[in-house]
C-alpha cells in the first residue's frame, strides 16, 4: 500500500492512501491546489514525516501518528459531516460510551480526532443535544479542532532537556546522571551537558529502538520552530529551539555511532583557519 503525504498550502499537511477520495472528493480541492510531499510504502517513515512537517510548517499537529491509528476501534456509529460529529446516544450516556471507546479515531474536514481523557472533558463541556432527536448529541468539528490547536493533549516526540528535569530524574546526584555512557566527558568532576543528554536518551530507550531517519525529521521540526521564533522576536522560543536542536543532534550522532563532540571537532578543524568577509549579514569564505 502506498501512503501519500500531501500539503495544502496555508491549510494543512496530511496523509492518505487515496488522494482523489480524501483530498479532492471529501475536502473539495482540485489537483493543482495541493502538492504531494512524499509517497512511500513505509507507514512508519510517512507517519514520522507527517508530524515533523506539521510542526515545522506551523500547522495543527495530529495527536496520534498515522501508523498508530485504530480507525475500527469503536462500536459507536458516529455520523460525521463537514460541520459536526454526532454521537448515537443521549448526553447523559455519552461519557460512558466515550470511555468504552478510548483511542477511537475519526477524520473530519477540520482534522483527525482521538478520544482520550482530555478530549472527553472538552466534549462533555461542549456537547449539544440534537434538535431533531434528543437521543443523539453532537459537537462542532471546527471548535473541536481549535481545542487541539490550543492544547497539547499529550507529549508526541519528547521535548526539552532542562536542568530541573534532570534534577527530578536524578535527585540524589544533584541532577547528574549516574551512568554517562561510552562518550563520557567531565568538567571539574561533573558530567558534561552532552553526557546528560545521552544518559537521558539512553534511559528512555532512544538508542536501542531509535532510528536516524526519525531523528533527522525531528531536527527539521526543531529548526522550523527556531526559525519561527526568530521571525517573531520570541527570545525564549529562540533559546528553547536552539537547545532542542542540540539535543536532537546529540542523539542523531549517537545513533550514527559517533559522538556529538567528535562531530564538533571535525567541523571546527574545517573552519578554524578559514578566512573571508561579512557581506550583508552573511560570512562568505574566501
Amino acid at each position: 500500500m502506498t501512503y501519500f503525504l500531501y500539503h495544502i498550502p496555508g491549510k494543512k499537511i496530511g496523509m492518505t492512501t487515496n488522494l482523489r477520495k480524501r483530498v479532492e472528493e471529501q475536502q473539495g480541492y482540485e489537483s493543482h491546489e495541493y502538492d504531494i510531499i512524499l509517497s512511500t510504502d513505509d507507514i512508519a517513515i510517512a507517519s514520522e514525516a507527517e508530524i515533523s512537517l506539521q510542526k515545522a510548517f506551523g500547522y495543527r499537529v495530529d495527536e496520534t501518528p498515522y501508523n498508530e491509528l485504530k480507525f475500527n476501534n469503536t462500536n459507536m456509529n458516529i455520523n460525521i459531516t463537514e460541520a459536526t460529529t454526532t454521537f448515537p446516544c443521549p448526553v447523559n450516556k455519552l461519557k460512558g460510551q466515550l470511555m468504552d471507546n478510548l483511542e477511537m479515531v475519526w477524520e473530519t474536514d477540520h482534522g483527525r480526532f482521538t478520544i482520550n481523557e482530555y478530549s472527553i472533558r472538552w466534549i462533555m463541556k461542549n456537547v449539544q443535544v440534537s434538535r431533531y432527536n434528543d437521543q443523539r448529541c453532537y459537537v462542532y468539528n471546527k471548535a473541536f479542532a481549535r481545542f487541539y490547536d490550543n492544547h497539547q493533549t499529550h507529549d508526541l516526540l519528547g521535548g526539552n532537556l532542562a536542568d530541573a528535569h534532570m534534577r527530578d530524574t536524578y535527585p540524589r546526584t544533584g541532577g547528574l546522571a549516574p551512568d554517562c555512557g561510552p562518550h563520557e566527558r567531565k568538567t571539574n568532576g561533573k558530567a558534561s551537558r552532552f553526557d546528560l543528554i545521552r544518559a537521558w536518551a539512553n534511559e528512555r530507550g532512544l538508542y536501542e529502538k531509535g532510528d536516524p531517519k526519525t531523528q533527522a525529521l525531528k531536527l527539521v521540526e526543531e529548526v522550523g520552530e527556531t526559525c519561527r521564533s526568530i521571525m517573531k522576536g520570541d527570545d525564549m522560543g529562540i533559546v528553547d529551539g536552539i537547545g532542542d536542536c542540540v539535543v536532537v543532534l546529540t542523539n542523531l550522532a549517537e545513533l550514527q555511532g559517533v559522538s556529538i563532540e567528535h562531530c564538533i571537532d571535525v567541523a571546527y578543524d574545517e573552519i578554524k583557519d578559514r578566512t573571508g568577509r561579512m557581506d550583508n549579514g552573511t560570512f562568505k569564505k574566501d
